[in-house]
């Protein structure tokens, strides 16, 4: 089999929420900080469902060098707008204290639509994520990839784990977010798909029957984009810090193109049912780094460090040739001293054993990710 190497570009959107720099809580967006970031952002940065919540999206980006200068510039630039009105933003999936309740949707037909529509379930979505775009121009590739990708999600969601907390409680996840994400209808792994033929018959009845406008209401973990000729990752929790995010978007990138070569030998990666592949899912939500995956090919359980370790070196040919080496190295040392969730709560801890007490220590967790958001920049 011999086809022209598709460019691998990539992009990634992320949501942040919005704390009031004092009291450290969720605070609402002001109307006049969303239009200053939407005029200097220009067409990159969007509300969210929730008003403490806004999002940004890069550019297609032909690797992670382009795109580390782009989401710096989005990272700084929504830092810098939201600072002058007395708010800094924190890239964590859920924010260690606030309350669900106490949030208001975004007064917008679209997110009217969606409260109503999804009632009680959506209440809750007090939850941010980070979305890795892969170009892959040509449709029946997207579908065979996907299929072959979603064995990888469950390391990927293990290294982005960064909400510990809900509510000012430890929930003892590791990833809280996926608790709250699956109770939305049409979430998880996605199913297996013979060919994009089956994926557009089984998008259209659903468009036909109006339960949905299109396939942007499908929130599988992993998808064919609605709107790019891409693939999609929806796995990962958004990253504290903006290199996590760089090294979460360079392993979906390494990871696809190794995919693509095994194709082009006639070669794939083994499909497993998605019974299997969910207890990796789980066990990563759970636990993150610090226990091990099953090697569904082994029928064992393996630290989770050797598996990462083993991963980086299965895409080291694809991260040379895509240049990001130094990117994907990175996930050895998150799978050697922990991830972001281990991080907030090393800090809460250290903070109640100098004898502050709840409340104050999650607020010094807060203040550590206001940190970790312009650590990078």
């Amino acid at each position: 089999m011999s086809r022209a190497e598709p460019a691998f570009t990539i992009g990634i959107e992320e949501e942040y929420l919005l704390v009031d720099k004092d009291s450290l809580a969720l605070a609402r967006a002001p109307e006049a900080m969303m239009q200053a970031c939407a005029s200097a952002l220009e067409g990159q940065f969007s509300p969210e469902f929730l008003e403490c919540q806004i999002e940004i999206g890069t550019k297609v980006c032909a690797n992670v060098a382009e795109a580390r200068e782009d989401l710096k510039h989005l990272r700084s630039t929504v830092a810098r707008i939201a600072g002058q009105f007395g708010l800094a933003p924190i890239a964590a999936s859920c924010h260690p204290f606030s309350d669900w309740r106490d949030q208001h949707h975004t007064p917008k037909d679209r997110y009217n639509e969606l409260h109503d529509d999804l009632a009680g379930v959506v209440q809750r979505l007090l939850i941010c994520g980070c979305h890795v775009h892969v170009g892959i121009p040509e449709k029946s590739m997207r579908i065979d990839l996907v299929n072959q990708l979603k064995y990888f999600l469950p390391h990927l969601l293990a290294l982005s784990c960064s909400s510990p907390f809900w509510q000012g409680h430890d929930t003892g996840l590791s990833c809280y977010r996926l608790s709250v994400f699956d109770n939305l209808p049409r979430t998880g792994l996605p199913p297996r798909m013979e060919s994009w033929g089956e994926f557009e018959r089984s998008i259209e009845a659903l468009v036909e029957l109006g339960v949905i406008e299109d396939s942007s209401k499908v929130w599988w973990d992993l998808r064919p984009s609605s709107r790019f000729p891409t693939i999609e990752s929806r796995i990962c929790d958004v990253a504290p810090r903006m290199e996590t995010a760089l090294t979460l978007a360079a392993l979906s990138q390494a990871l696809t193109r190794m995919l693509w070569r095994l194709a082009m030998k006639n070669q794939r990666w083994r499909i497993y049912d998605n019974f299997l592949i969910a207890e990796n899912r789980w066990r990563a939500q759970r636990y993150g780094v610090s226990e091990g995956l099953i090697d569904l090919g082994a029928r064992e359980i393996v630290p989770f460090e050797t598996l990462i370790n083993e991963l980086v070196d299965l895409i080291d040919e694809d991260a040379g040739i895509l240049s990001c080496r130094q990117e994907i190295e990175r996930a050895r040392d998150i799978a050697a001293h922990g991830n972001a969730a281990d991080t907030q709560r090393r800090i809460y801890t250290e903070a109640r054993a100098t004898g502050q007490n709840e409340e104050a220590a999650l607020g010094v967790v807060v203040t550590h990710l206001i940190a970790e958001f312009h650590a990078d920049l």
